[in-house]
């Protein structure tokens, strides 16, 4: 599995008023030889399976729906809509039954398993076969070579800063660096006993922290958790670097207590609470804490690289992404609507609504430019890749778990860095097998 990244992303410029209506330039509207209607003249009927539309405002997923109808004369879409959870049930039961809906909201950690079962169309071909412009995509999930999940919105995970304590603790800027860092993270916590410095959520029930709270540090630094596909973990430079660093801090009391046993929403509760100086977040939760603290006074920064690190940094990031069911019998007409998802006008009102990054590199959200920590925000993001390595992986979340227990067995000087990474190593090797 790979990931096309993020490579020039958007335009400085604000949103260029073009010729034609919402869903952007020409290329985004796949050439066909399908017309609008069936065979037998009457309307083609799309399902469209997401959870999206419960986490928007109400009526704007449907108020996009009516546009591409009004547009394409002859294909209509019904919704089906519910939360996260049921909606992942709904289209794995699909894939397992082939009864699939012809377009689908995925999430990268079940692409493996449906390339597999062959649920999902190739999008690759798709594309080829349309014409259409790939360069304008932001990113692209890829298994054996070619894209089944385009990302239509991206939620970035960059490090959030309580000012407040960093001032306190007379940290001059924000750290650039892993040295800089873990200087910013002793000082915070030595500057009052009720706060850490950096909160690393690592409960092994919901093991998303390796993902996103720490190989984040390698992935930002040019390092890789895999090689050719697999896992490459034993004896990795970059990642025992990142275990390290982090012991380091953890043997400081840098990190906050309970680490191991912490959940996100855990993380996202001590910054809000203004007990930790810096965490590694969503972008999604801003609006969330400052609800929950209109008081407290944070920052936005890229994740700090390995000393010494030139190159390209990278965030991690979470998607809305979309597919095509192998089974459906209007491949075309599902394109159409993957392709206005995905246009200019479209995808940046979508985003907007989600206060995500949009999957096309054209598109600017407007909300970037009306609030200060988005549009700092948005700045990294076009200057950044965009990873996630468990993307597509064979069970993605029992990879991070497996790590988890072998990370908490190092930090609690129960094995070395080196045994920790060749018992994680030979753990991963079962899953690729």
């Amino acid at each position: 599995m790979r990931i096309k990244n993020l490579a020039a992303l958007f335009a400085a410029a604000a949103l260029a008023v073009t010729a034609c209506s919402g869903g952007g330039t020409s290329t985004d509207t796949p050439k066909s030889d399908e017309t609008s209607g069936s065979a037998g003249g009457g309307a083609v009927t799309l399902e469209f399976a997401q959870w999206w539309e419960p986490e928007l405002p109400d009526g704007s997923l449907r108020g996009l729906m009516d546009k591409f109808e009004s547009e394409n004369p002859g294909i209509k879409v019904k919704l089906i809509s519910g939360p996260y959870a049921s909606t992942k049930e709904q289209i794995v039961a699909g894939a397992a039954t082939k009864t699939m809906p012809d377009v689908v909201g995925l999430d990268g950690a079940w692409i493996s398993d449906f390339v597999d079962q062959g649920s999902l169309a190739n999008l690759s071909e798709i594309m080829s076969g349309a014409g259409y412009d790939e360069s304008q995509l932001a990113a692209q999930v890829q298994l054996n070579g070619s894209t089944w999940m385009i990302p239509v919105a991206n939620f970035v995970y960059p490090m959030f800063i309580n000012t407040e304590l960093v001032e306190k603790a007379k940290v001059e800027k924000a750290p650039t660096n892993r040295t800089e860092f873990a200087d910013a993270a002793k000082k915070i916590a030595a500057s009052g006993s009720d706060v850490s410095g950096w909160a690393l959520p690592l409960d092994t029930a919901t093991p998303n922290g390796i993902q996103n709270d720490f190989m984040s540090w390698v992935w930002a630094s040019g390092g890789s958790m895999l090689k050719d596909g697999k896992p490459n973990l034993k004896g990795n430079k970059e990642i025992l670097d990142v275990m390290k660093f982090t012991k380091d801090l953890y043997d400081a009391k840098a990190i906050s207590k309970g680490s191991f046993t912490m959940k996100e929403q855990d993380k996202v509760n001590e910054f809000t609470n203004g007990r930790v100086g810096m965490v590694i977040d969503s972008l999604a939760h801003v609006n969330l804490i400052r609800k929950e603290n209109p008081k407290l006074k944070f920052d936005i920064a890229p994740i700090p690289a390995a000393d010494g690190y030139t190159g390209k940094g990278a965030l991690p990031y979470a998607s809305w992404g979309i597919g095509i069911s192998a089974n459906t019998k209007h491949k075309d007409a599902a394109f159409k609507l993957v392709s206005f998802l995905l246009g200019k006008d479209v995808n940046a009102k979508l985003c907007s609504d989600a206060h995500a990054f949009p999957g096309n590199k054209q598109a600017v959200p407007d909300f970037v430019n009306g609030d200060e920590a988005f549009k700092k925000a948005f700045e990294i993001y076009k200057q950044t890749n965009l990873v996630n390595e468990f993307t597509g992986l064979p069970v993605a979340e029992d990879l991070m778990r497996s790590f988890d227990e072998e990370l908490q067995k190092y930090l609690d000087g129960q094995q070395s860095a080196e045994e920790a990474l060749d018992a994680a190593q030979k753990r991963w090797d079962k899953s690729f097998k």
